[in-house]
């Protein structure tokens, strides 16, 4: 069997620096669910440092629920083309031992087009967890900016998220961080790989 990491790191290395050897779908599908596993067994305690800074998507699956037992299955996977852009920022803010405020940037770029959501977020240890929420919109088209300004209650929803249970968050759960990538599970039970 291949090494989980290895096959992690030869996709990143497709999408962000040219490298002509990709792992198909299907070997990087099982590559984060196997780290995924090691993860559950070993539990790494990661920390909002190991986060700091800008990833770029690389790889994603889809889920869809499984009829006959009520849970979840994966979809296949894709890797992102790279002509498109799709990158992750947190900026993080210390506050206390477990959890630490900060601020997630998504942003969309497709040609001459980019989308960037912005909210407050907080990463969550032990179990470490990314919860946040967008809160700002800017849209550029051709260097015109469209719109910039506060989405989704905006202020109030900024002031309030602290106070919301995580289970009415979205959120990111972290199995793997190294130097060059990371992966977690979202909320919806779908996996994602990024790097830089």
């Amino acid at each position: 069997m291949i090494d989980p990491l290895f096959l992690l790191e030869q996709a990143v290395s497709w999408l962000l620096k040219g490298t002509p050897d990709k792992p198909s779908s299907e070997q990087a599908v099982m590559a984060l669910v196997n780290a995924e596993k090691v993860s559950r067994k070993t539990k790494p305690l990661y920390t909002p440092s190991q986060l700091k800074g800008t990833w770029r998507l690389c790889f994603i699956t889809g889920t869809k629920q499984a009829q006959q037992r009520g849970g979840m299955v994966l979809r296949s996977g894709r890797f992102l083309p790279r002509w498109a852009r799709i990158e992750l920022t947190y900026i993080p803010q210390i506050d206390g031992e477990f959890t630490e405020r900060g601020t997630l940037e998504n942003c969309i770029k497709l040609g001459g087009l980019e989308l960037t959501l912005t909210g407050p977020a907080k990463f969550i240890s032990p179990k470490n967890i990314l919860a946040f929420d967008f809160t700002k919109m800017s849209l550029i088209i051709g260097g015109i900016t469209l719109y910039n300004g506060k989405i989704r209650g905006g202020k109030k929803s900024e002031d309030k998220f602290q106070e919301i249970p995580l289970s009415k968050q979205a959120f990111f759960t972290y199995f793997l961080m190294e130097n060059n990538l990371i992966a977690a599970r979202g909320k919806g039970g779908g996996l994602a790989l990024w790097g830089r």
